[in-house]
Formats: structure tokens, C-alpha cells, sequence
């Protein structure tokens, strides 16, 4: 039986609280006892610290009432420092209400683990690939590129504070009939500056970027004046975007471990060994001089073709292959972060993974889609880039709203769900802008210190040690709630691959925070009060700190 041990600093609470139930429990239904009793956060603290519903759950295969076995479980719970009362609430709830000594110690782990509070503390052996943004390299990177950019990166970071080894990969489709128009836009662009003005292609790439490239192709390869050299302009060309995407990514926060080329997958042969291979596994078929990939037997509504009658494939074919190279590299766990236009190729992707009969599962490979962001300034949206000549570019959002901003706002919301940037909104110094209004929590966090002549990274072990028993207003205990939940909220977060959910928490934490300053004075006259309360103070920038962190945004020190 464990022992229900007294206040210690690193003891996760909600985790010794589960125990604690689950131990009861044993006590009154020993062969029933689930392994691991689900702990809920009770919405309203009137309802108590955690509550749990597994007296209802039990009750029909225990042939009991479920409230009559809440209430002998709750009398076979031994008595424990952390817990001041269990009660039934309801047809068989159990809520259960902390000690104050329970509830505040989440400050001094806090202030113990520092950085790594929220963090897992054992690492997984599993290595997870995540492919995010992936965009074609026949313009600058739009906002959308941007929203995904945003959430992929975020998603990467999740699951590393989860303990997960995590390799960040691009995909880049440089080849196809994008890329050739690309090319013909290029020679275009080309003529015109050799004073020949023909027509331009009707699904030509028109943005000023295309002209830049044929002006710096024809001074860096003056022999080439007519443009014939296709393969020459077509390696500068694509070359010259991916270049500048990369820098684009860079100024974002953005950063690869690897860059895979979708060309590579034709010139090493695995889109042909691909096709082969779900041949030979009986999961294709001829018809209309065209072959086919059975991909109703996964699910599909309908089979795809795989190879046209003229002898290329579609598009999803070489995603099949590379997600098969993922596979054959180790990544047991794969992320794909896509544009929602992008949602249609899911199904088929999938089903000729399974098909290829080398054991990948069917839900391989996890995907996250964002849908595209709707631009506005002065009530008005902001519909074409001057450069690009489409939408606007990312590098013009963070020019105009900032990094931090951008960042955040993307991820305001779920992924596949409608997003509006506000530009004024982002640009605004007031708690109506989300990122301003959480970064100024962290600001007024190091004021506050400043003021105590505490250095930031000092205040953790100057204040490790003090009594934390004055911590008892309402705007405290809030506070102590909202701290305690920022490691289940970061591993609900990675699990669900829904980094929007830490946008939520952070306002939530910097609104509760703002409340407490406005309340309450920190640097009273009674020397344990102050120290309590300036305790707090530091735990709550660090949980600050550390949530912006997986969102890749910066914590500043003034505002």
C-alpha cells in the first residue's frame, strides 16, 4: 500500500491525489479498481480542486448504487496532508478539495524545475518526424504558408517538451507542371527584358519576383539571352525561390533539421519502386490505359488513378513515396502539417501506405491542417502582395505586425478553423491585442522584481525556501489553480497536436495575473507576506516564460 507522504517540493499533486483515490478505492472493490483513475480539474473551485466519475462507471458491473459506493469509498479513504476533504456530489461524483499546503506547492516546483517545468521528465525513444509548410517553390511564402509555418513549428516543440526526439523536415515539390509553368514564366520575363513583349503564359507565375529572377539569370548567364537552356533556368529558378523562402522562415523563427526534394524521388527511382511494389501486392489494376490504385479497400469512396494513360502520375503518388521513405528511416510517428486544399488526398495517401504490405498502420501519417488567413487593415482586407502579386506574403505581415504577433495570432484559434489577422489589432498596445496583452503580464513580472531589487535570474533561489502559507486571497488561489494545470494543458496539447490550446491558457493566465496586480500590493511591509507573494510573482513568469517558449514566441522584460 503507498504512503501517502507529507508535502514534498517535485511531487506532482494531481498524480498523488489519483493514487490516493485509487488506493480507496482498492480498499472497497479490490478486483474492480481501474489502473489508472481518471482525475478531472472541477470547473468551478466550489465544486473543489479535482473531481473524479468512476463510482459511475464501476457501479453497473459492481451491481451497486453509484452514489451509495461514492459514499463508502470516500469513507474508506485514508486521511492525507494534501487533501482536506473528498465529498459525493451528485448521482456519484467525488470531489476533492486540496490542503492549502498541497495547492501552493506547485510554486516551489516551479521554482525548482525552472525552465523545465512542464517538461517530461523521462524521454521517449520514439523519433517523430514532422513536415510542415512544404510549399512550392514558385513564389514567396503567403500568410498561409505563415499560419503553417506557425503551427507546425509549435507542434514540433509540444512534442520535444514531451520528450519525443523530433526531426523537422520541407518537403519541396520542385517538380511538376507548377514548376514547369514557373519556367515558362521565367523565359517570359526574359523576352520582355530582350525587348521581345509575346504574350505571356495564361497560368504564368505574374508577380514582380519573376522578373527579378530573369533579370539576375540573364546577368549571370549572358550567353543564354533567348532562354532556351530550360534545365539552366529552371535549377536557377527554383534555386533563387528556395533561397529566398528559406530567409523568409528564418526571420519567422523557423528552422529544418532536413529539406527533401520531390525531384530526388523520380531521380532515385522510388516513385517507380513505389508503384512496383503496390503491383506486386495485388493493389492495383488496368483500365482505360490508365492504372489504378484499389484505394476502396481503405476506405476511399472511390479507386484513384495512380499512372495516366499518357504515362505520368497524379499527385499523390510521390506523396506515397516519400511518406514511405519516413517509414523506411525509422520515423515510427509521422506529422504532416497541410494546407486544408490539401484535406482531398488524405484518404488516398493512407490507403497505399497500408496497401504497400510493409506494415504501416492505418492512421500513419498524423495530419494537421490549417485552413488560410483573411487579412485585414482598417476594416478593409488586404487582398494582393505588391511584390508577389497574390496574397500577401509572410515576410510583409512580419515587417508590418512583428514576429511575436504573427506567431501568436496564427495561432489564436484551431488549426482548421477560419483565421482573420487584425493588422491594426496586432499593432495595438492595449490588452485588447492578445500577444501584448500576455507578454505585458511577463513585463510587469521583471518590474515587479526590478522594484524588489530581485534580478530575474535570481529570483528562484532567492525565494525558493520562503513560507508560502500567506497565499490565501482568491486572486492567489487562481493563480495557484492555473499554474498547477500548465503540464496537463502542454500534454493534452502535444497529444492532440492543438497548439492554440496554450494561446487559450496564456490568457487566461495573464488575465487572472493582471487581476491579482491590480488587487494587491506585492511589496508590503510584513516581510512574509512580501516574499509569498513575490514567490508567486516569479512562478508565474516562469509558466509565462515557458508557454511562450513552445509557441516560439518571445517573453520581454519591458514594454
Amino acid at each position: 500500500m503507498k504512503v501517502f507522504t507529507p508535502y514534498n517540493a517535485l511531487i506532482d499533486v494531481k498524480s498523488h491525489v489519483a493514487d490516493w483515490l485509487a488506493a480507496g478505492l482498492s480498499r472497497i472493490a479490490p478486483e474492480s479498481a481501474p489502473a489508472n483513475l481518471v482525475l478531472d480539474r472541477s470547473r468551478q473551485p466550489a465544486h473543489g480542486d479535482y473531481a473524479t466519475s468512476a463510482a459511475l462507471q464501476l457501479a453497473k458491473s459492481l451491481k451497486q448504487n453509484p452514489r451509495e459506493l461514492a459514499q463508502r469509498w470516500v469513507a474508506a479513504l485514508e486521511r492525507t496532508p494534501w487533501v482536506d476533504r473528498a465529498e459525493v456530489a451528485g448521482p456519484g461524483f467525488v470531489n476533492v478539495f486540496l490542503s492549502g499546503a498541497a495547492r501552493r506547492c506547485v510554486v516551489r516546483r516551479i521554482l525548482t524545475e525552472a525552465d523545465g517545468y512542464g517538461r517530461a521528465r523521462v524521454r521517449s525513444a520514439d523519433k517523430v518526424i514532422v513536415e510542415f509548410v512544404s510549399a512550392n517553390p514558385t513564389g514567396p511564402l503567403h500568410v498561409g504558408h505563415g499560419r503553417g509555418a506557425a503551427v507546425g513549428d509549435a507542434v514540433a516543440r509540444l512534442l520535444e517538451w514531451q520528450g519525443f526526439s523530433v526531426h523537422r523536415e520541407f518537403y519541396y515539390n520542385d517538380a511538376g507542371a507548377q514548376i514547369e509553368s514557373l519556367v515558362r514564366s521565367v523565359q517570359a520575363r526574359m523576352r520582355e527584358l530582350s525587348g521581345d513583349h509575346a504574350s505571356f503564359p495564361e497560368d504564368g507565375y505574374q508577380g514582380e519576383y519573376i522578373r527579378d529572377i530573369a533579370h539576375d539569370y540573364l546577368r549571370a548567364n549572358p550567353a543564354d539571352r533567348n532562354g532556351e537552356n530550360v534545365e539552366a533556368i529552371r535549377t536557377f529558378a527554383v534555386g533563387a525561390l528556395r533561397r529566398e523562402q528559406d530567409v523568409d522562415l528564418a526571420a519567422f523563427g523557423v528552422r529544418y533539421d532536413a529539406y527533401y526534394l520531390e525531384s530526388s524521388l523520380y531521380s532515385e527511382g522510388l516513385v517507380e519502386e513505389t508503384v512496383d511494389a503496390l503491383t506486386a501486392a495485388g493493389s492495383t489494376y488496368e483500365k482505360d490505359g490508365a492504372l489504378w490504385l484499389r484505394t476502396t479497400d481503405f476506405g476511399d469512396d472511390k479507386d484513384r488513378v495512380m499512372r495516366k494513360s499518357d504515362g505520368s502520375y497524379t499527385y499523390f503518388v510521390p506523396d506515397i513515396a516519400y511518406h514511405v521513405t519516413k517509414w523506411k528511416r525509422g520515423f515510427r510517428r509521422a506529422v504532416t502539417e497541410l494546407g486544408a486544399d490539401h484535406g482531398g488526398s488524405l484518404t488516398r495517401v493512407r490507403a497505399g501506405l497500408q496497401a504497400m504490405g510493409i506494415g504501416i498502420p492505418a492512421g500513419y501519417p498524423d495530419y494537421v491542417l490549417h485552413q488560410m488567413v483573411l487579412v485585414m487593415r482598417h476594416g478593409e482586407e488586404v487582398k494582393l502582395s505588391k511584390r508577389a502579386g497574390t496574397g500577401v506574403t509572410l515576410r510583409e505581415l512580419i515587417d508590418e505586425a512583428g514576429r511575436d504577433a504573427v506567431r501568436f495570432f496564427f495561432l489564436l484559434r484551431k488549426s482548421d478553423s477560419q483565421l482573420t489577422f487584425d493588422v491594426d489589432l496586432a499593432q495595438r498596445q492595449s490588452e485588447e491585442n492578445p500577444v501584448y496583452y500576455v507578454q505585458y503580464a511577463h513585463a510587469r513580472v521583471c518590474s515587479v522584481l526590478q522594484k524588489a531589487g530581485i534580478g530575474l535570474e535570481d529570483a528562484a533561489g532567492s525565494l525558493h525556501d520562503v513560507d508560502l502559507a500567506p497565499l490565501e486571497s482568491p486572486y492567489e488561489d487562481a493563480l495557484l489553480r492555473r499554474l498547477a494545470d500548465f503540464p496537463e494543458e502542454l500534454a493534452i496539447a502535444a497529444r492532440e497536436l492543438a497548439p492554440h490550446r496554450l494561446t487559450f491558457f496564456l490568457k487566461e493566465l495573464a488575465s487572472e495575473f493582471h487581476s491579482y496586480y491590480n488587487a494587491e500590493q506585492f511589496l508590503v511591509d510584513e516581510p512574509a507576506v512580501r516574499n509569498a507573494r513575490l514567490a508567486l510573482v516569479v512562478a508565474t513568469g516562469q509558466v509565462v516564460r515557458n508557454a511562450l517558449a513552445v509557441l516560439g514566441v518571445s517573453a520581454p522584460e519591458k514594454m
